[in-house]
Parts: C-alpha cells; sequence; structure tokens
C-alpha cells in the first residue's frame, strides 16, 4: 500500500457518494506498500479501505481480484469482501484509474511475529488455498522466475551495482533457480505476497488477510515458501528464526499436509521467491519517485535471505 495519487476531500465526497456507506468522514492515506495508492476512509456507518490501483495491475484482472476476495470471504476465509456501489459494480473509474472500496476488517499487523502467530497464519493459508480450489477465474503468474529474470535485466547490471555491488551476481544465481524450477505441483490460487503487513492479528488470531493484487495461480507450495521468506527473519534478513520456520510449516500441514514432492522442492521454491522480491525491490528502487509517500525497500534483504536457502537446503523447513 501507499500513495502516488492525491484526491481532494471534495473528489472522495463524491466518490463515497455513488456506495451505501453513509457520508465522508475522514480520510487518510496509507504510506506503507509500493503498488497502489490507499486511504482508510471512515464514514457515518463505518470504516473501509479505498484502492486506486496505480502500479503492476491491469484494469482487466480486476474481475479476478475482487471477485476472489468476495469468494474467499463467502467460504469463512478471514478475507476482506468488495463493498459494490449503487449499480452493483466492483470498480470505479476516476480520471482513467480504477478504484474500489473494500471491507475494513479489525486486527493489527504484527511487527516481530510470534511462533503462535506464524502457526495461524499458516493455517490460514492453508484454508485459503483449499477454498480458492472452486474459485472459477485463473490468472498465470507473471512474476515466475522468467518473469522476474527478465525484470532483472531491464533494470541493467549498472544499475544494481549502483544498488549494491554485490547485486549483479543475481543474474547467474537466478539463472540457476530457473534451470531447476519445478512445474508438476499441487495448484489453486495463490496469494503471493504474504508478508506480516498483509495479515491483520487480534493476538494468535488472524482477523484478515488483504492485498490479494499479487494473487495468482500456482502452487501452493510455492506460496508457503513465499510466506516463509517473508516472515522467518529479522528485517534485513540477516537472521532466520526457525522456531517462526516451525511453527508456520506446522500450521499449514495441520489444515492441508504437503506431498513428499512439495516437501522436497521447498528449498528451491524459496529461492525463487526471494528472487522475485530481490527484482521487484529492485524495480522499485530505481522506479519510485521521489516524491511519493512510500519507503523504498532494499533488495539486498532479500538477497540474504536467498543465500541463507542456498545454504540451509531442507533443514530451513525442518
Amino acid at each position: 500500500m501507499a500513495v502516488y495519487t492525491h484526491l481532494a476531500a471534495e473528489e472522495l465526497a463524491r466518490l463515497i457518494a455513488h456506495y451505501d456507506v453513509g457520508d465522508l468522514v475522514s480520510a487518510k492515506g496509507i504510506a506503507e506498500g509500493v503498488s497502489n495508492s490507499n486511504w482508510l476512509v471512515e464514514t457515518s456507518e463505518g470504516r473501509f479501505i479505498l484502492t486506486m490501483y496505480e502500479r503492476r495491475i491491469d484494469t482487466a484482472d480486476l474481475p479476478f481480484f475482487l471477485g476472489l476476495l468476495d469468494h474467499l470471504s463467502e467460504a469463512g476465509c478471514p478475507v476482506p469482501r468488495t463493498i459494490h456501489d449503487s449499480a452493483g459494480d466492483a470498480w470505479r473509474m476516476i480520471d482513467g484509474k480504477a478504484v474500489a472500496l473494500i471491507e475494513f476488517l479489525p486486527g493489527v499487523s504484527p511487527t516481530s511475529p510470534e511462533p503462535g502467530q506464524a502457526r495461524a497464519v499458516g493455517s490460514a493459508l492453508a484454508r485459503a488455498h483449499l477454498a480458492a480450489r472452486d474459485f472459477p477465474r485463473a490468472r498465470p503468474n507473471d512474476l515466475a522466475p522468467a518473469d522476474t529474470l527478465a525484470i532483472l535485466r531491464q533494470c541493467g547490471t549498472a544499475a544494481l551495482h549502483g544498488i549494491d555491488t554485490e547485486l549483479p551476481a543475481i543474474f547467474e544465481i537466478g539463472a540457476g533457480i530457473l534451470r531447476k524450477w519445478p512445474e508438476e505441483l499441487p495448484q489453486s490460487i495463490i496469494h503471493s505476497d504474504l508478508f506480516p503487513d498483509n495479515v491483520l492479528m487480534l493476538g494468535e488470531r488472524v482477523t484478515g488477510i488483504i492485498d490479494f493484487y499479487f494473487a495468482c495461480t500456482g502452487a501452493m507450495a510455492y506460496d508457503l515458501a513465499v510466506t516463509h521468506a517473508a516472515w522467518c527473519f529479522d528485517a534485513r534478513g540477516e537472521q532466520f528464526d526457525e522456531r517462526l520456520g516451525r511453527a508456520l510449516v506446522e500450521g499449514y500441514e495441520e489444515t492441508r499436509p504437503l506431498n513428499e514432492i512439495e516437501r522436497s522442492a521447498l528449498p528451491l521454491l524459496a529461492e525463487g521467491a526471494c528472487l522475485r522480491f530481490i527484482a521487484s525491490r529492485a524495480q522499485d528502487w530505481l522506479d519510485t519517485p521521489e516524491d511519493a509517500l512510500v519507503q523504498r525497500k532494499n533488495p539486498m534483504d532479500f538477497m540474504r535471505r536467498l543465500e541463507f536457502y542456498r545454504a540451509a537446503g531442507q533443514s530451513a523447513f525442518a
């Protein structure tokens, strides 16, 4: 989440008037994240999240993204539903950009996760995977290893070197990941971006899984590996917390056990997850406007995670 576009109070009030949610009381920009502009909106009838789709989001994908929210919410998963406007539409257009109003869910994103929270997140992720298997839409993963390597090549060796002198080594490492990448793993719709700031919790209870705008059809074990890489390290990727890793996987398998092929693939899948975030963070580091209300994230944080998975192998998931 972030704020790239600024909407005047009058514009926001006119927009909210198209929804049966009462009158606009206040709206505050949300600074976290890198892809969309977001506001916490309060009306006379409650709180909502307003999202304007800015980057990496094709409007043609919105029926998939927003329909998935409604599908998972109806299945009892802790996922916010889409608020439809007075015409029944899930999104509207403002100045050529799509906007959607989303249900606000209670809870706080953990900044220092505990094992009990990681276990709960693993279980919630598995429930979402099972519930999404009968979702009628599909979307290809456009951030698979081949795609992320292409992003890095577009950034260029010189630009990556300018971020960190060790970063260009990712080209050779990424090519190795691509050569070994498994293709035949059990699939569903996956979140593929389940960082702690995309989970809301009250204690050890998951109250919300949010920000599904990288969701796609993909391997469920890959989604678990993404979450493992996102949850089980310190912010710089220097320290791995095996307690979190163990709890996350155990929580997942309590709801959906992995098969042996999935389990053996986890280290490589985690390397691929790190490759994806190295690429997206490098691209954002180079492309984010200086006046955007958003903090750039260092791709080297995931380079260190990748190096850990290469060295640790299967023991990272024991």
